[in-house]
């Protein structure tokens, strides 16, 4: 145990915010959980323990590699990642709501996980091992166009149908890094356009054929309209009237840890609303705490990304660090009705499963550039 510890390098303030979420996280699940049913309380406990005791040790070792190695790593599992969200478009389980999120089951290990997970990770590090490159960097759109946004439109295209707000999410993040590597400004806006375009076209197939996907574009405009007309009907609005709800009644300290009232009228209450039922027990200083504590994060990747003497983990550190705490934002703004509801987990706090091991991963390439950039004295562009 000793050794271990020794071995433990990189950011230490990532180290500590990411194990106090983990850590913290235990006891607004355990609290939700009570939502199941008493017989599953203990039983959904010990799983949650179990996958982030299980991520930890993912971190961990991800961080004692060179990041590098995730350059060529990206050109085998994005390939296959596309293969299994085409897959998934028609083979795909439906969990927890109609269509909401295609599911894939590994039979051995009877586990259930979303390629689109593997997709966002895995697209990112081989947009930034491409951008990395100075050689790509003055290339024109045509020549790119197989390389970088075919990738782009694949992924972007196979999760749009089933999850908005992640396909938002991965074009977001695509457009930042596309960004920070310098990229043309005639390139972004040919991304920006050609995002336009499938949005434009997958509606428009919808309205043309709505059994292609009979459920989803509806959920996303009652969304939309239930977030714009703030006076709708409770029924038409209940989960976020009980997010407010439940904010509201934690007040300042809160109700005191196990006693939120919400969390058995509170739909996903141990995963999109979870930070609903913090506010509520632990009241807003302490829902402040886990704010900043995102925002703590969030400085860390972009000192990292600055220390890093290559540029691969100058875009390596952002493609990885931003989209966790982009999505810890999203979640808090939805429960506090600032935009539409979207599905995104609260990252490192809400149950999972193979998302909570992606985001360990995540922490885990941040942590290994952190660790790495004394090794190199110079910013090193690759071939």
């Amino acid at each position: 145990m000793m050794s271990a510890a020794k071995k433990i390098g990189g950011d230490k303030a990532i180290w500590i915010v990411v194990i106090a979420l983990a850590i913290f996280s235990f006891l607004p699940v355990y609290s939700a959980s009570s939502n199941f049913g008493v017989n599953l309380i203990f039983s959904n406990i010990i799983k949650h323990v179990s996958i982030i005791f299980i991520g930890i040790m993912i971190m961990y070792s991800t961080h004692l590699l060179d990041y590098k190695y995730f350059k060529g790593l990206s050109l085998i599992v994005l390939p296959l990642v596309i293969f299994l969200l085409f897959f998934a478009s028609f083979q795909g389980n439906v969990i927890d709501g109609a269509n909401a999120n295609r599911w894939l089951n590994i039979p051995i290990l009877d586990i259930s996980f979303q390629p689109s997970t593997l997709a966002s990770i895995f697209l990112l590090i081989y947009l930034s091992n491409f951008l990395s490159k100075e050689k790509n960097k003055n290339l024109s759109l045509t020549k790119t166009f197989l390389l970088m946004w075919l990738p782009i439109i694949l992924v972007v295209g196979l999760i749009l149908p089933s999850n908005f707000s992640t396909a938002l999410l991965i074009f977001i993040m695509s457009t930042m890094i596309i960004f920070i590597a310098g990229y043309k400004l005639k390139h972004l806006t040919a991304l920006f356009l050609l995002f336009i375009f499938l949005i434009s076209s997958f509606l428009y197939a919808v309205n043309k054929f709505p059994d292609i996907i009979p459920n989803r574009v509806d959920t996303w405009t009652n969304r939309i309209e239930n977030f714009v007309n703030n006076d709708i009907d409770d029924t038409s609005n209940y989960q976020i009237n009980r997010a407010k709800a439940a904010i509201a009644n934690g007040k300042i300290f809160g109700v005191g840890a196990g006693k939120s009232s919400m969390k058995y009228i509170l739909p996903q209450s141990t995963s999109d609303f979870i930070f609903s039922i913090i506010a509520e027990e632990y009241g807003i200083i302490v829902s402040l705490i886990i704010l900043l504590l995102y925002v703590v994060l969030l400085f860390r990747i972009i000192i990292t990304s600055y220390r890093s003497q290559t540029k691969f983990g100058q875009l390596v550190s952002v493609a990885v660090g931003i989209p966790v705490v982009f999505q810890a934002f999203t979640n808090m703004a939805v429960a506090v009705q600032l935009i539409p509801v979207t599905g995104q987990p609260l990252p490192l706090v809400s149950t999972g499963g193979t998302s909570i091991w992606i985001t360990f991963l995540a922490m885990g390439i941040l942590l290994s550039v952190s660790k790495n950039k004394i090794k190199y004295n110079t910013v090193a562009i690759d071939d």
